[in-house]
């Protein structure tokens, strides 16, 4: 008997956080701790799998609008070619359909409390709210 694979979202600030290590150096001390989370979590991703994305690919549409296609220097980059090399080959359920509703999602839960929720972030609780495992969305520097 296998363990099921965790099922995860990855905000794109956990894979551009994780290409701050390739020059760790430049970094502050009281940052080493994230940037090194993050390589864990995108480490952990490409090789167990398990990344939930949106079926129209507006998740991997912005990974690719801040993440080298290249698949290099960093971790993250890295991460950017590995999910377009491998995004057709995940499980159905893991390319979840979204449906925009103006700067928001029908899968986005209403409630008073999100009603300032960064609309370009929307799309990652869509999915996961979407997803029937609903994952957890693995976040970085953001903490809107």
């Amino acid at each position: 008997m296998t363990a099921r694979t965790e099922k995860r979202i990855v905000d794109t600030n956990v894979p551009a956080t994780a290409n701050l290590a390739v020059d760790t150096n430049s970094l502050e001390a009281r940052q080493l701790p994230c940037v090194l989370a993050c390589v864990k979590a995108i480490e952990s991703v490409v090789n167990r799998g398990g990344l939930v994305i949106d079926a129209g690919d507006e998740i991997f549409d912005e990974y690719r609008a801040n993440l080298s296609m290249a698949g290099q220097p960093g971790v993250g980059d890295h991460f950017l070619k590995w999910v377009h090399d491998h995004r057709w080959g995940f499980p159905d359920e893991d390319r979840v359909p979204i449906t925009r509703a103006g700067d928001s999602y029908e899968e986005f839960p209403e409630h008073p409390a999100l009603s300032n929720f960064d609309p370009s972030d929307r799309k990652f609780v869509a999915v996961a709210n979407n997803h029937p495992a609903k994952p957890h969305i693995l976040e970085a520097t953001d903490s809107k």
